[in-house]
């Protein structure tokens, strides 16, 4: 196997499983809450923890990289993020899994910018980064529909604590995986980075055009995590089980799989504005039918949701280089994923507290008006490209 083909598959695996592990504690919210007896605020400050901290240390993991090594810090991180979850398994109080969760989010942290930098590295030699991109991203949709639809099965049978502890141990199984999978000498020298920015051209970059594109990642963050937290308490108040939400999530997710194959094929097409219109459009007026649906016809429903929801999101990753400055596009893309999965982070505590006040319901239609602020910011984004 070629160096190249080994670092995406590295970089997939990567993604595939922490993908799957952040979103895991979705399943696992509406047990937390019946154990521990938590408000929606509270739970979204569980689901913060995680993303938050994740959020907040990936520049420092960048920085760490060049000191420590990028194969060092992705194994670390993901070895770390199993941990976490050996420890949430044997948590007997809350304050135990506050712990484990952030612990969790600081091993994810390395995750998405040394992969993303361990895929462009690879290709950019021999062209072919915004393909392999695309593979990377569709990674980590399929750990997002089989690590939440497998445990939810596995709660049929075996407690929360034992599905989490397994969990873990994949965790640590993937951390091996890439300690055999990354190659030990990367393609690309930072000499050759530098050379490539050069080489393509003299394009300046659009500063107004990159914080208009990160306020759009940002509300579309906001609106995936708020909707993916609230989820399974709606689906809960309209009768689905344990299992009835891992299989729900897992539809979801399945969607959002081939959503971001498609709109990665519609933005070359029609074009980054169109493509977002239509998915923002289209993810708003689900969220409203989801709201308003019984049961049957939300689960029919939530393959097509998934495709909207999570499909934006790949549009919006490829500008980043093409709006990012020469010599730049590595900073562009760790801002940009600081601040969506920041806002992210945050989205469950704002809207949790909305939750408590006025209902999941409320907080869901609210999260369906705020995505359309998306429409006007991705016109301000395609007036750059």
């Amino acid at each position: 196997m070629s160096s190249r083909k080994r670092a995406l598959l590295a970089a997939s695996s990567a993604h595939a499983v922490h993908d799957g592990l952040t979103d895991l504690i979705y399943v696992l919210l509406p047990i937390w809450q019946a154990q521990f007896a938590i408000s929606y605020a509270m739970i979204g400050l569980l689901r913060a923890s995680y993303s938050g901290v994740m959020a907040g240390f990936q520049l420092l993991a960048s920085r760490l990289a060049r000191r420590w090594g990028r194969e060092r810090m992705l194994i670390g991180g993901t070895a770390l993020a199993g941990v976490a979850y050996l420890i949430a398994g044997q948590a007997g109080g809350l304050a135990t899994l506050l712990i484990a969760l952030m612990l969790g989010g600081l091993g994810a942290s390395t995750q998405h910018p040394l992969a993303s930098s361990l895929v462009t590295d690879a290709y950019e030699p021999g062209g072919g980064v915004k393909q392999a991109l695309s593979q990377y991203n569709f990674a980590g949709d399929i750990g997002k529909t089989l690590i939440p639809g497998a445990v939810g099965l596995l709660l049929l049978v075996v407690s929360w604590q034992t599905s989490v502890t397994l969990i873990g141990l994949l965790g640590l199984a993937a951390a091996l995986l890439l300690w055999w999978l990354i190659p030990a000498a990367q393609p690309a020298s930072a000499a050759h980075r530098v050379k490539a920015a050069a080489g393509r051209g003299n394009r300046s970059g659009s500063a107004g055009g990159l914080r208009a594109l990160l306020a759009t990642g940002t509300l579309d963050s906001t609106v995936r995590m708020g909707f993916l937290t609230f989820l399974p308490f709606l689906l809960k108040s309209k009768g689905a089980g344990t299992a009835g939400i891992g299989v729900a999530l897992s539809l979801l997710f399945v969607g959002g799989a081939f959503g971001k194959l498609l709109c990665g094929y519609l933005g070359a097409r029609i074009g980054m504005m169109k493509t977002v219109w239509l998915t923002e459009s289209a993810t708003s007026a689900c969220i409203v039918a989801a709201v308003l649906l019984p049961l049957a016809g939300v689960m029919t429903m939530l393959p097509l949701l998934g495709l909207a929801l999570n499909g934006t999101s790949s549009v919006l990753y490829g500008a980043v280089p093409e709006l990012a400055a020469p010599g730049r596009r590595e900073q562009a893309f760790a801002l940009f994923y600081t601040g969506t999965i920041g806002a992210g982070a945050l989205s469950p505590v704002l809207f949790g507290r909305v939750g408590d006040v006025m209902g999941v319901p409320v907080a869901l239609l609210s999260l369906a008006a705020l995505l359309l602020l998306t429409l006007p910011l991705a016109w301000r984004v395609q007036k750059s490209l």
